[in-house]
């Protein structure tokens, strides 16, 4: 029987943030694809778009005139998905598998620049910390109001995403409950630091308590760069493509020397870090293909800001990170479809999460718009 390889022999791999599994089928990576293919994001915008709802001085689809912005700005989202309270009462259950419970919160538009043609990789690094500043404020404003249980700061970038608008901007949406994927990923990080024992030389989460993800980045750090799923790294970040990544490009970008639960807890340099791994992040993104790439991203961090009443460590074990799921695949036309068997059975790729981060690692942190000119 010949030995077990990685890059070529199909195997799962355990995602223990979530507790679940991912099959990985190397061998498919040369199958021909003659499916759907997705037409290019667009390159040429123009500065001002006088039809966009998100420039400044425009009027928003619900009305609302905006202001004359020169740098951030945040505006209450014309079209929330959950309404503030009070709410109606819900009814009582037909059945008790036909439960319902009721929700509210809010949801916010953060513009990230006046300019219309830029996005994360074309903004420079002051300008992503003026992003990370206003996601702080509105982390820490919706975050302290009542009733409010969780606040989500997210991106969709590109059409292929759902982007309703090109313009610069993210979402954060305050919710009455902790939504699902949090909820499982706080339940794993609280197990692990109630069950493990801390390593040697490992930075730990509060009261001392192993940390999964710091003990994971740790683990990467110390693997060959050809062998590992390291991007790239500053002096306060790392960015890697997970072990157990789903989409093909996928990143994490976590903090590495200390356990940092939230945005608040940023020390200056850090911000600075923070701000300067997202670009270079997105500049290797948009440089894969030599296309505006399309994109989720969303940061996980403690459910809310610090505050009095606390429920101690469970809230405290959350360590910051940002999840980038991005759909292409082989090129700026041909996407992953979540299709079939992960549908019906489990999570499945082809191209190993090694083999993304070399490709991602090759690339250049000079974004090609500008390498070309």
């Amino acid at each position: 029987m010949e030995p077990f390889d990685p890059t070529t022999h199909p195997h799962r791999r355990y995602n223990p943030l979530t507790n679940t599994h991912i099959l990985v089928s190397p061998h498919r990576t040369k199958r021909p694809w003659l499916g759907q293919t997705e037409p290019a994001e667009p390159s040429n915008l123009p500065q001002y778009d006088p039809a966009c709802y998100l420039c400044p001085g425009n009027t928003r689809a619900g009305g609302k005139v905006n202001e004359m912005y020169t740098s951030t700005v945040v505006f209450e989202n014309d079209y929330a998905a959950v309404l503030p309270p009070p709410g109606p009462v819900t009814p009582q259950a037909a059945h008790p598998l036909l439960t319902v419970e009721p929700i509210q919160g809010g949801c916010d538009v953060v513009c990230f620049h006046p300019r219309h043609d830029l996005s994360l990789p074309t903004l420079s690094v002051s300008d992503v910390e003026n992003i990370v500043d206003e996601w702080t404020r509105v982390y820490m404003r919706r975050g302290t109001e009542l009733g409010i249980k969780y606040v989500q700061i997210f991106e969709n970038k590109g059409a292929m995403m759902g982007c309703s608008n090109p313009h610069p901007h993210s979402q954060v949406w305050s919710l009455s409950t902790v939504p699902t994927l949090p909820a499982k990923e706080l339940a794993s990080l609280h197990n692990y630091a109630s069950t493990t024992h801390v390593h040697s030389g490992v930075p730990t989460g509060p009261d001392g308590h192993a940390c999964l993800l710091c003990e994971y980045v740790h683990h990467e750090l110390s693997v060959p760069e050809d062998e590992g799923r390291i991007v790239v790294t500053n002096e306060h970040f790392v960015a890697l493509v997970p072990w157990w990544a789903y989409w093909p490009f996928e990143i994490m970008v976590l903090p590495h020397k200390r356990h940092i639960s939230s945005l608040v807890h940023f020390t200056v340099d850090e911000k600075h870090a923070f701000a300067d791994i997202m670009s270079r992040v997105t500049k290797r993104y948009d440089n894969i293909f030599s296309c505006s790439f399309a994109y989720a991203m969303g940061v996980h961090q403690r459910p809310l800001p610090p505050r009095r009443d606390d429920d101690g460590m469970f809230t405290d074990i959350a360590h910051l990170h940002v999840h980038f799921e991005p759909p292409l695949l082989r090129s700026a036309s041909v996407r992953k479809f979540l299709a079939g068997f992960e549908v019906m059975a489990e999570p499945q790729r082809d191209l190993t999460a090694e083999q993304a981060a070399k490709t991602l690692r090759n690339c250049s942190e000079v974004h090609y718009l500008l390498a070309a000119e």
